[in-house]
C-alpha cells in the first residue's frame, strides 16, 4: 500500500475505534509505524482526537455505511433538484431534511451508546447538524462519509478549503460529488431550464387568461350599464319633449290669461269711472 492509503487506513481505524483509547491506540500505531515509516509515524501521531459527536457520526459512517451513502445520495438530488422548486415545495423539503438527519441523528446515538458511549441531548443535535451539512454541500458529505471526521460541522458551512482540519489523515479523495458524463449534466440543465421555461409560460398564460375573464366580465357590465343609459336616455328625452310641450301650453295659457286680465281691469276701470259720473249726477240732483 502507498503512505497515503496507509495513513488514511489507519486513521479510519482509529476514528471509528474506542474514543476512550483513541490516544493510547494512536501512539501505539505511531510507534509500530516509527521503525518502518518515521515520515508516517508522525502523520500518526499528528491525528487528533475526534469530538464526542464526530466520533458519533465515525461510526455511523462504518456501521451503516449503506444507509449513510443512500441518504447522502439523495442530499445530492435533493440538492440538484431544490433550484427549480417554489417556496412552498422548499418549505417541504426543508421539514423532509430536517426529519431525516433527525432520524440518522437518532440511530447513530443508538450505536454509540451501544458501545458504552454516553450521548447528551447536546451531542446529538451537534450529531444533527453535522449531518444537515452533509446534506447541504458535497465536500461536508465527503467528510461525513469518509468516517475520519475530527470535529462536528456547522450546517451551510464552507469546508473545501479547510478539509485537512475536519478530516483525520488528510482529505478525502473525493471532496465532491461524484463527476457525470458532461453530456448528462447539459441534458439535466437543458431540461430543468425547459421545464422551467414551460412553468414560466404556463403561469404568463393563465395570467393572461386571467386578465383575459376580467376583460370579459368588465365589458359585460360596460354594456349593460350603456343599454340602461341609453333606455334612460330616452325615457328622459320623452319626458323633457312632453316637459316642453307642457310648458308651449302654460304660456299661451298664461299669455291669454294676462290678456284677459288686462281686459277686466280696463273695464273695471270704465265701470269705476261711470260710477263716479252717476254718483255725482246723483248729488247734484239733490243738491
Amino acid at each position: 500500500m502507498t503512505r497515503e492509503v496507509s495513513i488514511e487506513g489507519i486513521a479510519s481505524e482509529l476514528y471509528a475505534g474506542p474514543l476512550d483509547e483513541f490516544i493510547p491506540a494512536r501512539n501505539d500505531r505511531a510507534r509500530e509505524a516509527a521503525s518502518v515509516d518515521p515520515a508516517l509515524a508522525a502523520r500518526i501521531r499528528e491525528l487528533r482526537k475526534p469530538s464526542v459527536a464526530a466520533w458519533v457520526v465515525n461510526v455511523f459512517a462504518v456501521e451503516r455505511r449503506a444507509q449513510l451513502d443512500d441518504a447522502l445520495q439523495l442530499a445530492e438530488q435533493l440538492r440538484d433538484a431544490q433550484e427549480d422548486l417554489d417556496a412552498k415545495a422548499l418549505s417541504q423539503l426543508g421539514r423532509d431534511r430536517r426529519a431525516l438527519t433527525a432520524q440518522l441523528a437518532s440511530l447513530a446515538s443508538d450505536l454509540a451508546e451501544a458501545r458504552g458511549e454516553r450521548v447528551t441531548a447536546a451531542t446529538r443535535e451537534s450529531v444533527q447538524q453535522t449531518l444537515s451539512a452533509a446534506f447541504f454541500d458535497a465536500d461536508a458529505a465527503a467528510a461525513v462519509s469518509s468516517g475520519r471526521l475530527v470535529r462536528a460541522l456547522e450546517p451551510r458551512g464552507t469546508f473545501a478549503e479547510s478539509m485537512e482540519s475536519i478530516v483525520g489523515g488528510g482529505a478525502p479523495l473525493a471532496t465532491a460529488r461524484a463527476e457525470k458524463p458532461i453530456d448528462e449534466v447539459d441534458a439535466r440543465r437543458r431540461r430543468r431550464d425547459a421545464e422551467r421555461l414551460v412553468r414560466e409560460t404556463e403561469q404568463t398564460r393563465d395570467r393572461a387568461a386571467r386578465g383575459a375573464t376580467a376583460a370579459a366580465r368588465a365589458l359585460r357590465e360596460a354594456e349593460a350599464d350603456a343599454e340602461a343609459l341609453s333606455s334612460r336616455a330616452v325615457d328622459l328625452e320623452k319626458e323633457l319633449a312632453a316637459a316642453r310641450q307642457d310648458m308651449e301650453r302654460a304660456g299661451h295659457a298664461m299669455e291669454g290669461a294676462r290678456t284677459a286680465q288686462q281686459d277686466a281691469a280696463a273695464r273695471l276701470a270704465e265701470a269705476e269711472k261711470a260710477l263716479r259720473r252717476a254718483e255725482a249726477a246723483l248729488e247734484h240732483l239733490d243738491g
